[in-house]
């Protein structure tokens, strides 16, 4: 069999329209969302990524306030700008770019951020909200990827899946995530003994593991849906952590790397900014954009 190609490029370009059609009524009542994004140094893909998020920003008709701080710039200095947009009302969400440079204490800066600003979901509160299934910001990459099984899959209720990776960014807010939807979620890692088995029992792989080609076709039981979050470079250019030419004759619906999970983490983000534009000024939470 040949896999359904899940396109997460075309996913993201609809989700950006919608998000554009909520932003000019938000406007509508004088309300313009506003998303600030801070980097620190000059990691040049963390320059790509940023510059692509203003750029998208602008474009579904957002205000995008950009912050770009020297390397050698102090925590201090970091902590009061972050104060600063805590304090802003025409930002809504506030991304600090990670990662930062050796002398900043990433966690301290994290938890700097208000909470209900957060738009990357990274705060403790967040976490713990998402964990006890509380209204949290939902990190922007398993957002996506929820958003996209969803489609493909409708209901996840009852489905194995197993997320393989247990990093703070994708694994564990992917668990919560799947867990809220009533799947019922393995989370392994390459430590795992037995993790080929594990996987051929699985409805849904999530391979987030950041080690390319990682999951091999045989891992998979035949019509699974695989989402592949890794990003590897190669000789080869990028590969995701999927053996993507194998799984693709065994999975019934599949992402490439690239152009799969990866625009989706920008859209969400986008989305996220939405949700916490209405959360702040009283309205509902725009519908299908949280879990």
């Amino acid at each position: 069999m040949t896999a359904t190609l899940i396109d997460g490029k075309a996913f993201a370009a609809r989700l950006r329209e919608r998000l554009a059609k909520e932003v000019a009524a938000m406007k509508a009542r004088d309300i313009t969302p506003g998303l600030a994004v801070v980097l620190v140094g000059e990691d040049p893909a963390s320059q790509v990524y940023v510059r692509s998020k203003g750029k998208q920003t602008r474009e579904i008709g957002m205000n995008s306030f950009e912050h770009r701080l020297p390397a050698d710039t102090p925590e201090t200095a970091l902590l009061e700008l972050v104060a600063s947009l805590n304090a802003d009302p025409a930002v809504n969400g506030i991304l600090v770019q990670l990662p930062l440079p050796a002398h900043m204490d990433e966690a301290a800066v994290i938890n700097a951020i208000d909470p209900d600003k957060d738009v990357d979901g990274f705060h403790i509160l967040n976490v713990g909200r998402l964990a006890t299934g509380q209204k949290a910001m939902v990190p922007c990459t398993p957002l996506g990827c929820l958003m996209l099984l969803r489609d493909q899959l409708g209901s996840l209720s009852g489905k194995r899946a197993v997320v393989i990776g247990r990093s703070n960014i994708v694994g564990k807010p992917m668990a919560q995530l799947l867990l809220r939807d009533s799947a019922t979620v393995t989370i392994a890692h390459s430590r795992t003994t037995d993790l080929p088995d594990l996987c051929r029992q699985a409805d849904i792989v999530i391979a987030a593991v950041g080690r390319a080609h990682f999951v091999k076709g045989d891992w998979l039981k035949p019509g699974a849906t695989v989402i592949d979050v890794g990003i590897n470079r190669t000789e080869d250019g990028l590969v995701g952590d999927v053996d993507f030419a194998a799984a693709s004759q065994v999975a019934g619906a599949i992402t490439p790397v690239p152009g799969g999970v990866g625009p989706m983490t920008i859209a969400c983000l986008l989305a996220n900014t939405l949700t916490a534009t209405a959360r702040s000024n009283g309205l509902p939470d725009p519908e299908g954009l949280t879990p």
